[in-house]
């Protein structure tokens, strides 16, 4: 709970880190100043990529008390605007599953060697970066909370996956080691709510501790004012939910 006479600093900054197969890649840091210790939070992107919004919303983390990594899921497909490089690795077909993992584990291991976090690191990701978050959360262990946000093609037909996504998320459920919270639009269609109603029966079947929120009148991307898909009141009550569960999770 924040009151006015209360210290409060942040910084963030460009940092370097070892992603999938020892890879140095750039990701975004930001932190509450203090000695703490604080909860931690690796964020996963989405497909627009590393792009402006991402960056304040892993300062809007930090300045709740989270020290934040975001790292650059798209540093192996070279540099340019965050839309640029989207729009190559869209081309492309999108990352491996096992790099954008692996990158996730790496943050996950970088937040948990700084002195001033206090053991606890959850992970966070919309759109296609809550497809990665779940991932990472149902195939690395230490995670504890993921929140994915209308994460889509969690659940995929057989005849969508390829060698760069060669298993459905869905089907590493049963791996999945923390608490998940979803947060889903009603009007979507990636993941649509059949597709949600199968994630929801997966995690029942594995006994997993689970909150899934679904909205009306919200699409995808609802949680993105600077798009048409922006919708107030949901993403209002939909920042509520997510900062309700990680303090349950994390603090």
């Amino acid at each position: 709970m924040y009151t006015t006479d209360m210290y409060e600093g942040v910084i963030a900054e460009t940092v370097v880190m070892p992603g999938a197969n020892g890879d140095m890649i750039n990701a975004y840091f930001a932190r509450p100043l203090g000695p703490g210790p604080h909860p931690a939070l690796a964020l996963a992107h989405h497909m627009p990529g590393w792009d402006e919004w991402y960056r304040e919303t892993a300062f809007k983390f930090a300045s709740r008390g989270y020290v934040t990594l975001m790292p650059n899921l798209y540093f192996r497909a070279g540099h340019g605007t965050p839309e640029d490089v989207a729009a190559k690795v869209r081309a492309e077909g999108g990352v491996p599953d096992d790099q954008a993992v692996d990158d996730l584990a790496g943050a996950m291991k970088y937040l948990r060697a700084l002195p001033y976090v206090n053991g606890k690191v959850g992970i966070f990701g919309t759109c296609s970066g809550g497809r990665h978050a779940y991932l990472a959360a149902c195939r690395v262990k230490g995670f504890d909370a993921v929140v994915d946000c209308w994460g889509g093609r969690v659940v995929m037909p057989t005849e969508a996956l390829n060698e760069k996504t060669p298993v459905a998320p869905i089907d590493y459920t049963k791996d999945l080691s923390c608490p998940i919270l979803g947060l889903f639009g009603n009007d979507d269609t990636s993941p649509s709510p059949e597709q949600v109603d199968q994630h929801e029966a997966e995690l029942k079947k594995h006994g997993k501790e689970y909150e899934f929120h679904r909205y009306d009148r919200a699409g995808h991307g609802f949680f993105y004012y600077i798009y048409s898909s922006y919708r107030k009141d949901q993403a209002l009550d939909g920042w509520k939910k997510v900062f309700a569960f990680l303090e349950k999770h994390l603090s």
